[in-house]
């Protein structure tokens, strides 16, 4: 594996996981009582944990994509 295909791959698991990242901030924007409804099926949750549930779930997600993606990515292009 070269550090040209390594770059790639990282550059577009970054384009991958920020776009699903959107998709779940749109659903939440956009979709809220849907997705609530959803998972009040499984979970008893209120609105505000809920709210709290997605926030946390959404700044975890982003700190791993910088974490596990856009770091290595960036120390490729420093290095290539």
């Amino acid at each position: 594996m070269t550090i040209d295909f390594s770059r790639e791959f990282l550059g577009w698991c970054v384009v991958i996981n920020f776009g699903l990242l959107m998709w779940w901030l749109a659903m939440i924007i956009f979709a809220r009582d849907w997705v609530h409804k959803m998972h009040g099926r499984w979970f008893r949750l209120t609105a505000e944990q809920f709210d709290l549930v997605h926030y946390a779930g959404m700044a975890f997600f982003k700190i791993a994509i910088f974490l596990f993606n856009v770091v290595p990515y960036v120390a490729l292009r420093i290095v290539g």
